[in-house]
């Protein structure tokens, strides 16, 4: 059954004289993946962001609808709204933002030992995100080792691998090649939406855009449009 697991009402948020949101409201459905598109300097970026609870905008509300009841983000402090997108969120980024001193299995057992998981467990779980996004045999290789869609489906297994119900990616193909970019969007559909879990991302490729099922369209600060995608 769909319901909405995030819901904002009326965001607005100012950087000086500049009005990145101006009463945005959006519901995102469980199962959705949103493709948020707009020039740059539109405000999508932004919209992410608070929907994420990176952060808060200078009035309006976000609600996530979790297991254990509805939570307002724009309410929370600074710390429970870092625990939130440590344990509820995932993250997956244009460069990816691994640490490029560690391994591929490090970067991805962090994001677990980060909440409290021994070690071993972590590896655990980690080797098998990286095995089911066809990294099994580069576990031990660092960042610098991996091509550009290597390090990507990293990023994606740390995004997930604590149970993240929404992840959220902002333009996680737009350094890569067609082809690349291509399949990485395929492990990212397929290691949420297929799994029942709701995508959030930002984009500048309509071709990424066209393979979510919603389209919504910014400009100046405010949604503009939506289209049905995929």
């Amino acid at each position: 059954m769909n319901f909405t697991i995030l819901s904002a009402r009326d965001l607005r948020l100012s950087y000086g004289p500049t009005r990145a949101l101006d009463g945005v409201s959006l519901d995102v459905q469980v199962g959705d993946s949103v493709a948020v598109m707009g020039a740059s300097g539109s405000g999508k970026t932004s919209l992410l962001h608070a929907l994420a609870g990176i952060l808060l905008p200078d009035s309006g509300a976000v609600r996530l609808t979790a297991p254990d009841g509805p939570l307002e983000i724009t309410a929370l402090s600074d710390r429970e709204r870092t625990r939130l997108r440590r344990e509820r969120f995932g993250f997956v980024f244009q460069q990816g933002l691994l640490i490029p001193e560690l391994t591929a299995i490090e970067n991805v057992a962090i994001a677990l030992m980060l909440n409290g998981v021994d070690r071993g467990a972590a590896n655990q779980a980690a080797a098998g995100w990286l095995a089911a996004l066809g990294l099994a045999g580069l576990e031990d290789r660092r960042i610098g080792q991996l091509s550009g869609g290597q390090a990507q489906r990293v990023a994606i297994a740390r995004a997930q691998v604590t149970g993240a119900s929404v992840v959220f990616a902002d333009e996680p193909t737009g350094a890569l090649d067609s082809q690349t970019s291509a399949e990485v969007m395929s492990a990212l559909l397929d290691m949420t939406v297929a799994r029942g879990n709701t995508l959030v991302l930002v984009t500048h490729d309509a071709g990424v855009a066209a393979r979510c099922s919603r389209i919504v369209d910014v400009r100046d600060g405010r949604i503009v449009g939506e289209r049905v995608g995929a």
